[in-house]
């Protein structure tokens, strides 16, 4: 009885089979017969068909559904981690650390990364985040060392998968702005940090890694080592990243011990103490932290040396052994020449070397340029610093300007740098271009109308310019020093080979020979000039790989 049903239903197999083929043979002259009937031969052919070759048929066309998925998802462990830093791309931005702050996490949450951002509830923050935010508790916190007490509120948005947590509190966070000054940042960011860690123990929310940036952070690794290491919170191994070494928090020791309410034994030379009467709350931070990290490998090896070690050299020497550099990326859904609506035409690799071309043009026009294809546009988009190499430019750009050349200017800063590029605007009035002012949708049309962009730092821990020229096709000039150094390979002539055009010394002589190169190139062999724009659109410079190794340090800390 039990060989029965198999024999029926061999049977029946035999029997749909040649059942199928007419079917198969009635598709093919569905032109010449009536809907209805075709449509009611198939139904029949679907009732006679046994489960088994349907589920076959499902099987089958399985493939196609999972065929591409966004993204793989990491085999790695899952880990917490617990970002705080003073600002964050979209909710408030000075510098670059804004723009790491926002595309880490969001580039972390791929890898596998349970992400919470810690920031300060600025009154600067745009009414269309701050209403979306949604209450999460309040506390009182003791902060000062006379026990003075403040109010800790916690407000909580969520945003492609992070969770941005705000600390709330008007008497630190009114102003208009973030920074205001070294008297009024010191006691707001002594209570940032302190109330950053007790908002963790309050919420429960207990990270495996909390990864400080820059000195606005840097105490949050010397309370938890000190004030909290009896909490819960304490558990976590401790990240702190530099950005910039010039900005450390330097004020005298009796303020800080004041507004921090440490212990005395941290004010010593190995911690917080600089000179006779300072504290250093950066050097703290590098103190106590488990792992320092900067953001290129040679600015890591910079800063141990006198010259850019901004009087912490020695101090880095002592941590080197965990110290790390480790390079930033940019945020592709931001910054894509094929979706980005800010460019006067969008363009990809295939078609970038006539798209480029219309960029410039509809750049020149809109800044009052002379129109002329056949123009070498330089662009230049930087805060107006010291550091940012603009005093070699201010020396050699007479010297640059011919028939062939074109330059476009667009930041603010100091006003040394400022008067300089007006007067340079109105002694070659339709060549040269000075936007003092910061306009995001003009840095993008700059990015992609641009030939070349001029980065001739002093120091640059990474830079964010030259890879975003290189995505947009436009071929970077620079200094070979930290970021810069790390991310844009010279062009070799006899190997046609290089992402662009550098030079070593910190010298004016040296910055107008690479534009001498990079020009030459361009005019006498634009092939080769073409081939580098290409090159330099096709190079990964997202931040997949830089959060792989930020994923990788995390599990070396918590292994």
């Amino acid at each position: 009885m039990k060989e029965e049903p198999k024999a029926k239903a061999a049977k029946e197999e035999k029997e749909v089979k040649p059942t199928k083929a007419a079917a198969a043979k009635t598709t093919k002259v569905v032109k010449e017969e009536p809907k209805a009937k075709v449509a009611k031969e198939e139904k029949e052919v679907k009732a006679e068909e046994p489960k088994v070759e349907a589920a076959q048929e499902i099987k089958e066309a399985e493939p196609e559904v999972i065929e591409e998925p966004k993204y793989e998802e990491p085999m790695t462990p899952r880990r917490s981690v617990v970002f705080i830093g003073s600002e964050c791309y979209p909710f408030v931005k000075t510098g670059g650390l804004g723009d790491v702050m926002y595309a880490l996490p969001k580039a972390l949450v791929k890898q596998n990364c349970d992400v919470k951002v810690i920031l300060p509830r600025y009154k600067c923050i745009p009414w269309e985040y701050q209403e979306k935010m949604i209450y999460r508790g309040s506390f009182q916190m003791d902060l000062c060392s006379d026990g003075r007490s403040f109010y800790v509120g916690i407000m909580e948005y969520v945003w492609d998968g992070v969770v941005y947590d705000f600390i709330d509190n008007e008497e630190f966070f009114s102003a208009g702005n973030p920074y205001t000054n070294l008297i009024d940042d010191i006691p707001k960011y002594c209570y940032f940090a302190k109330a950053a860690l007790a908002a963790l123990n309050y919420m429960d929310w207990i990270p495996d890694i909390i990864h400080c940036h820059d000195w606005q952070a840097a105490l949050v690794p010397v309370y938890l080592r000190t004030l909290f290491e009896d909490s819960k919170v304490s558990s976590a191994k401790t990240i702190l990243t530099i950005h910039n070494l010039r900005f450390q928090g330097i004020y005298n020791i009796p303020t800080i011990k004041y507004w921090s309410g440490l212990p005395d034994y941290v004010f010593n030379k190995d911690a917080l103490k600089v000179g006779y009467r300072d504290a250093n709350m950066l050097k703290g931070g590098l103190t106590y932290a488990n792992i320092i990290t900067t953001v290129s490998h040679t600015y890591a090896g910079e800063i141990q040396t006198p010259y850019y070690g901004e009087k912490l050299d020695a101090h880095l020497r002592y941590h080197s052994g965990k110290l790390r550099g480790i390079l930033n990326g940019i945020d592709y859904d931001i910054w894509n020449t094929a979706t980005d609506s800010r460019l006067y035409t969008n363009y990809d690799i295939t078609n970038v070397l006539d798209k480029k071309r219309e960029n410039k043009q509809k750049l020149q026009e809109e800044l009052g340029l002379v129109q002329d294809d056949h123009k070498f546009v330089i662009g230049l988009i930087s805060r107006l610093t010291d550091q940012k190499g603009l005093d070699l430019v201010n020396y050699i750009l007479p010297q640059i300007m011919d028939e062939h050349t074109q330059v476009v200017v667009l930041g603010t800063g100091d006003s040394v740098y400022e008067d300089s590029f007006r007067y340079y605007e109105n002694a070659y009035k339709g060549n040269v271009c000075s936007n003092i002012m910061y306009d995001e949708t003009r840095s993008h049309k700059i990015y992609a109308g641009a030939d070349a962009l001029l980065v001739p730092s002093l120091f640059e821990p990474c830079g964010l310019t030259q890879l975003i020229a290189m995505h947009y096709g436009t071929v970077p000039i620079v200094r070979e020093t930290g970021g810069l150094k790390d991310t844009v390979e010279p062009y070799n002539v006899y190997y046609n080979s290089g992402n662009g055009f550098t030079f070593d010394r910190y010298d004016a002589g040296l910055l107008l020979d690479a534009i001498n190169r990079a020009k030459t190139l361009y005019f006498t062999d634009r092939w080769r000039w073409d081939e580098m724009v290409q090159r330099n659109m096709d190079k990964n410079l997202s931040w997949d790989n830089s959060a792989k190794q930020y994923k990788d340090l995390y599990l070396e800390l918590t292994w």
